[in-house]
């Protein structure tokens, strides 16, 4: 019997499309000899593994095997599954993948709280790394192109004005460098600053390289001039620059004299004080050996020649290396007037806070993802609330370090798959099929976490939405 249902066609507009009026009878079993025919044949993961998909595979055995076996095998599978298209994991009602892919109920909702809408704090100057929303109906290729659902994206940075954040935009946690192409970026910066301006909000925006060609032929002079490229638009569209770290300039770079050459030159040519972006190699990479030496330390010195010489063309740095000794060092060592901002995910709280010597301020991913208990606990701060600080923030640290887990580049899965829960956006696509990048136990830790945190705004609808994500990957909780 025919089945109506609404179809995006071509050029990604819903349609009505009557299914099955083309049904045939299709054979169970044939053999024939004119042709010599093998079918390349495709394999089922595990829907339950919890493996890096970026390196490694668990496969359904069983399924993968059934596809392969004679048709005889082949119909006993479905029988015993029911009509051919069960999954291979039967899950009960209400359960919940663990970390060891087993199944166990959760009741979800017990951890709830009131989230705030709106905040204002000034005790820190918090940025949040704001995310892109992917259009789900962009018929593109991943790996070279990339189109937003712009309504979605811009909405998710208003909401993060009003929280009291200022915007970190086209940076990172933005897919920049993984999926979101400066062609892209370069409208994202401008919408968003246009934005920024009607609100009243505060935005800085990464400038890069990403537009450069890979290539052994790359220069020092090709770097420098797409730095300054990118510093030009954001300083038109009325935005902060923040410099980030360039995959060119650590493959061109033939020791930290070189690093110094090019920061001071492009700094030399902004408008207003910039902040800079030292990201680390377990974010990505291709940035190994940043500064000229894999020893951190070694590098920090380098970083910090770059920033006392060019003090005043430098209002802060945002040190993303997952060490908080190193971070303290280095922000007892900055000029006064240049701050620290933290872009520690996993030990953010306890910089914020400080010590004797000094605090950090804050340019988080992470902050994306849990921006309303963020603008609580430092709205606490304001008051000199340390206990309401850590009650906000502290359950939140677990769920930061899920995310960022290794691979830890992969954490924007975990940032866009939280904003899909909570209703930020109708589905959980990414640029470049990012979604893909965590496995189906990873998100349910997610929203585990999420949940004893107190950051899913409507639990009912958290839940649906997980069950909805376990159902594609064959789990029917």
């Amino acid at each position: 019997m025919p089945v109506v249902i609404r179809l995006p066609n071509r050029q990604g507009e819903l349609e009505l499309y009557e299914a099955g009026r083309h049904a045939r009878s299709l054979p169970e079993t044939a053999r024939f000899s004119s042709r010599v025919a093998f079918a390349a044949a495709h394999v089922t993961a595990h829907p339950l593994a919890d493996v890096d998909p970026s390196s490694a595979a668990r496969l359904d055995w069983e399924a993968t095997l059934a596809l392969r076996e004679n048709s005889a095998k082949v119909n006993r599978l479905r029988r015993r599954r029911g009509d051919g298209h069960c999954p291979a994991v039967q899950v009960l009602p209400g359960g919940l993948p663990n970390r060891q892919g087993e199944l166990e109920l959760y009741e979800a909702g017990r951890h709830a709280r009131s989230l705030p809408e709106t905040a204002r704090f000034s005790s820190r100057v918090a940025f949040a790394a704001a995310h892109v929303t992917a259009h789900p109906l962009a018929d593109v290729d991943p790996s070279s192109a990339a189109r937003l659902d712009w309504e979605a994206t811009l909405a998710y940075r208003r909401y993060l004005w009003g929280l009291g954040f200022g915007v970190a935009e086209a940076m990172d946690t933005a897919q920049r460098g993984m999926g979101l192409d400066w062609e892209t970026a370069k409208e994202l910066i401008r919408l968003s600053a246009a934005e920024a301006q009607a609100v009243g909000g505060r935005i800085a925006c990464g400038a890069g390289t990403d537009h450069l060609r890979p290539s052994a032929n790359v220069t020092l002079e090709d770097v420098i001039a797409a730095y300054e490229t990118q510093c030009a638009w954001i300083e038109r569209c009325g935005g902060q620059v923040i410099l980030m770290a360039s995959r060119a300039l650590a493959k061109a770079a033939r020791g930290p004299a070189d690093y110094v050459r090019v920061y001071r030159r492009v700094l030399s040519q902004v408008s207003q004080p910039v902040i800079l972006h030292w990201l680390g190699d377990m974010f990505d990479p291709a940035l190994t050996g940043y500064f000229g030496f894999s020893d951190v330390r070694r590098a920090m010195e380098v970083c910090l020649e770059i920033i006392h010489s060019e003090r005043n063309k430098v209002a802060g740095i945002k040190l993303s290396l997952l060490d908080a000794d190193l971070e303290r060092t280095m922000r007892r060592q900055l000029p006064a007037g240049v701050r620290m901002f933290t872009g520690d995910d996993f030990n953010f709280a306890e910089l914020i806070l400080g010590d004797e010597t000094g605090h950090s301020d804050a340019l988080l991913g992470i902050f994306d993802a849990i921006a309303p208990a963020a603008a609580a606990a430092l709205t606490c701060l304001d008051r000199g609330d340390v206990d309401g600080y850590h009650a906000w923030l502290a359950p939140t640290v677990p769920l930061s370090r899920h995310i960022f887990a290794p691979p830890t580049r992969f954490y924007k899965t975990g940032v866009v798959f939280l904003a899909y829960l909570n209703g930020h956006q109708d589905h959980f696509r990414m640029v470049g099929g990012m979604e893909s990048m965590r496995s189906v136990i990873h998100l349910a830790e997610i929203f585990r976490l999420a949940d004893q945190a107190g950051l899913l705004r409507d639990v009912e609808r958290a839940a649906e939405r997980m069950r909805l994500v376990l159902a594609v990957a064959g789990v029917m909780a």
